[in-house]
């Protein structure tokens, strides 16, 4: 799960150690030589403080207009709270002015999601959707992230992906390539001396309430998005000290995200998706079966997978893709077809044309190397999602979503394949106890959710308001995962949210509704 914004469906749907050298304090972009510090007991006689050493911005791929002119430096922290001693990470931060001449003096800090989501990646949109209007915008990478120092990305789980598009996807083969995969990423980061068990959602939470202490900040707003919801609800649970408000978009809520979780999530995304098509008249017209037509292709597809040579939608070669039942489902609660355009991918996949999935399969190809943290992925899945349940509950929750298809699809959750196996070899201890809490706070928390989000259901967020008396859900009609960059209404209501937490201006989302849906000739 660890590619989770809206932009990276494709890449995400395939099945789902450079560190970076510190240049002279002197480079552009660096803070002030002021270093704040944070203090916690270490070994006798000395102190391990997590600290901020100002820094050069990191040097991204593609040139970010934003960390031109940001204040910029690592955050330096204990790998592991609970060993007194231990070694110490650095953690990428990144402080963007705000454009006002005359900003409010609590900045907004984003958490970003994944987990292993390559942050400053999303500065760009967070900047578009006005994050840094009226105030301060802080990006700091989540420990493992890339950026950081170690960096836990897994190139042998990127190629991995990468080849998976022309394989089934679910066949033993596939699982054997995968858990070797994952295998050697281990093996690798565990002889660099990293504690996997130390990349949690609970340590992610500390390094943050460190760094506004480090950065000597009276109060600040908090906005995650997926993942960085479940870790923004950690951090208020946790850590509730200044924090002014909070905004959660997609959320994920650490009380309840599992691997059954996710069949819920995609049948409320997929049942909004049809009724939105059977309420406009056109779509209603053109595609009347939709519902039925998706589950007998689910159903062929996985008793008789497709192998097509496709040429991907950014260009290239042909690849070889494979489309079968599994791969279907996970292109879709992907999103890696828009949604405009479901309905008649459907009904040209039912007449013998499955073009449309076939190029979004073949986008999985293209893997950008080394920019996921996959083993902060795979540290807080198999730490916090897994444990709990067993495969005959994901199983169970599948049918309970899609009566219609075959087991051997709903025996992996969507874009979760094999994960039991996954974690035996990862191997991190039992987290889940920890994390099953259900927040409660006083502090104004304001939820944005899709109605098109086949990962994490609009409803959760009305679940997870309960033990929040000042808590405002809104749901934006027609949008998928990670709401604020795609819907103008929910920027406005996220900057009225800022301004006075405890009565945001919703007025907006009245007048919403989904797109008009592509209809193609019969």
């Amino acid at each position: 799960m660890a590619q989770h914004s809206f932009r990276s469906g494709a890449a995400a749907a395939g099945v789902a150690l450079a560190l970076l050298a510190a240049p002279a304090a002197s480079a552009a972009g660096a803070l002030s030589p002021h270093t704040g510090t944070t203090g916690t007991t270490g070994a006798p006689g000395r102190v391990v403080a997590s600290r901020f050493v100002p820094g050069p911005c990191p040097k991204t791929p593609e040139p970010i207009e934003a960390l031109a002119t940001a204040r910029c430096g690592y955050l330096e922290v204990p790998e592991n709270r609970s060993r007194p001693g231990g070694r110490t990470i650095r953690l990428a931060v990144a402080v963007i002015p705000a454009a006002s001449a005359k900003p409010a003096q609590d900045p907004v800090v984003f958490m970003s999601g994944g987990p292993g989501g390559e942050t400053f990646d999303d500065i760009p949109f967070l900047v578009s959707s006005g994050l840094n209007r009226d105030r301060e915008l802080i990006v700091m990478a989540q420990r493992g992230n890339l950026y950081d120092e170690p960096n836990l990305a897994c190139p042998e789980l990127d190629r991995f992906n990468s080849a998976s598009v022309g394989l089934p996807s679910y066949a033993p083969q596939t699982e054997r390539l995968m858990l070797d995969a994952v295998k050697r990423c281990r093996e690798r980061l565990t002889a660099d001396g990293i504690d996997l068990s130390a990349y949690n959602s609970t340590e992610n939470a500390a390094d943050f309430a460190d760094l506004r202490t480090a950065l000597g900040i009276k109060q600040w707003n908090v906005y995650g998005h997926s993942y960085g919801s479940n870790l923004a609800m950690t951090y208020l649970r946790l850590h509730p000290q200044g924090i002014r408000a909070v905004a959660l978009d997609s959320i994920a809520p650490s009380q309840y995200v599992s691997l059954p979780f996710a069949w819920a999530g995609a049948r409320e995304g997929l049942d909004h998706l049809f009724k939105a098509c059977a309420a406009d008249p056109r779509c209603k017209s053109r595609y009347p079966d939709i519902e039925r037509t998706l589950n007998e292709q689910v159903r062929k597809l996985d008793a008789n997978p497709l192998t097509l040579n496709v040429r991907p939608p950014q260009g290239g070669d042909p690849v070889k893709v494979v489309l079968d039942g599994g791969a279907l489902v996970n292109l879709l609660v992907a999103k890696a077809i828009p949604f405009a355009e479901v309905p008649a991918a459907i009904d040209e996949l039912g007449r013998g044309r499955p073009e449309r999935f076939a190029r979004a399969r073949a986008a999985g190809a293209a893997q950008v190397v080394g920019q996921t943290a996959h083993g902060l992925t795979n540290s807080v899945v198999c730490s916090e999602w897994v444990p709990d349940h067993s495969a005959s509950d994901v199983l169970d929750a599948g049918r309970r979503a899609f009566p219609d298809w075959p087991d051997p699809v709903l025996a992996q959750a969507p874009q979760l394949a094999f994960q039991e196996q996954v974690c035996r070899v990862w191997n991190v201890p039992d987290r889940t106890a920890a994390m099953r809490v259900d927040p409660v706070s006083s502090v104004p928390t304001l939820f944005f959710n899709g109605t098109g989000d086949m990962k994490t259901g609009a409803s959760w967020a009305q679940k997870t308001a309960r033990a929040l008396p000042h808590a405002t859900t809104v749901q934006v009609p027609g949008i998928g995962h990670w709401v604020v960059p795609q819907s103008p209404c929910a920027q406005k209501v996220l900057a009225s949210f800022l301004a006075r937490p405890t009565a945001p201006d919703t007025g907006c989302v009245a007048g919403l509704g989904w797109a008009p849906f592509t209809i193609t000739p019969k």
